[in-house]
């Protein structure tokens, strides 16, 4: 296979060398197209095509999958079956390996995540104290204090636990945001014990440059952090985002099938990073050779027609590119849409 010479001589595959780079062997891609995608949808989707959506996801070759938020019902009617859509992951078959994960905002939450049955606990507090009150109705402080107490009594009961700052890289509102501001709130979650930390772009504002300084300064804390990203594409800089995350030591990308989804209480809402895009640029580069491109991209069809509209992904549209990535092949086939 092609080779790419490293600067001592040997013989690396370019998959292989880039990953040496970045400090990296394997990344996880956690699907939050359940819970980001759909959040800002209008037009609840059925729980039993949720399930039919889920169960397609989890045996494509994703491993984390997001299946709601605990939030008022009235509020946000589209998770209003979260609950239920817990209970029957748990009560029916389920793939080995698969982690379910659920967004919590409040002890509330947390309390009903607890009696579903929820895997794995994902909580935050943005670093915008106006998106905080927003998302909220708590200033930045509050919200500080209560999620990490949640998130303690979370990994007390066995479970797992990812804190995020939320508008870590700029704010609709205020513009933005000091990067001190977030490493304040990444210390806070370390000194707690909560060591899975996510840096989420909600307004869509991070460029490569940024991400690469801000996930290095979050290193520069404890490497013991298992550090996360979750981008927006709202200026079109998600995907390079993420490359730059990855480069800098990023293990974990949040993303949303069809590139699904938004933030309602931003002052742009626009869709996450696209998982199938995201998963072929890392095929391209050696990696997530395990997930099948072609049964995401099912589900994003799938949805495209439920919703009635084109949703923004694109290799679900076009396929991968369709000669091998120089260290050997691209991953599996998947056949362009329509």
């Amino acid at each position: 296979m092609p080779t790419t010479k490293t600067a001592g001589g040997d013989a690396r595959s370019r998959g292989e060398s880039e990953a040496a780079h970045a400090g990296v062997a394997a990344v996880t891609i956690h699907e939050v197209g359940l819970r980001d995608g759909l959040q800002i949808e209008e037009q609840t989707v059925p729980t039993d095509r949720k399930l039919g959506w889920i169960d397609r996801l989890a045996r494509s070759g994703l491993t984390s999958i997001q299946v709601g938020s605990f939030v008022n019902p009235q509020k946000m009617p589209q998770m209003a079956d979260t609950d239920e859509l817990f209970r029957r992951l748990h009560a029916a078959a389920r793939v080995p390996g698969v982690v379910f994960s659920g967004l919590v905002l409040n002890e509330r939450g947390l309390e009903r995540g607890f009696a579903c049955g929820v895997d794995y606990f994902c909580m935050g507090v943005s670093a915008s104290d106006t998106h905080s009150r927003k998302n909220t109705g708590m200033g930045t402080e509050e919200a500080a204090g209560r999620i990490t107490a949640m998130g303690r009594q979370a990994a007390a009961a066995g479970k797992g636990v990812q804190v995020s700052v939320q508008s870590a890289f700029g704010c609709g509102y205020e513009g933005a945001v000091p990067p001190a501001r977030v490493l304040d709130l990444v210390r806070r979650f370390v000194d707690a014990g909560l060591t899975t930390v996510s840096l989420a772009d909600t307004a869509g504002h991070a460029d490569p440059a940024q991400v690469e300084d801000l996930f290095a300064a979050v290193r520069a804390i404890d490497e013991k952090i298992a550090m996360t990203c979750h981008f927006h594409d709202t200026f079109g800089l998600g995907l390079a985002n993420a490359y730059a995350a990855w480069r800098a030591g990023v293990t974990s990308f949040e993303s949303a099938f069809g590139g699904l989804g938004g933030c309602p209480f931003t002052a742009v809402a626009a869709g996450n990073v696209c998982t199938e895009d995201l998963v072929h640029l890392f095929n391209r580069l050696g990696l997530c050779r395990d997930v099948r491109l072609e049964a995401i991209a099912e589900v994003t069809r799938d949805a495209a027609s439920f919703f009635g509209r084109a949703l923004p992904g694109v290799i679900h549209k076009t396929g991968p590119i369709p000669h091998p990535a120089p260290d050997g092949g691209a991953g599996a086939a998947i056949a362009p849409g329509p």
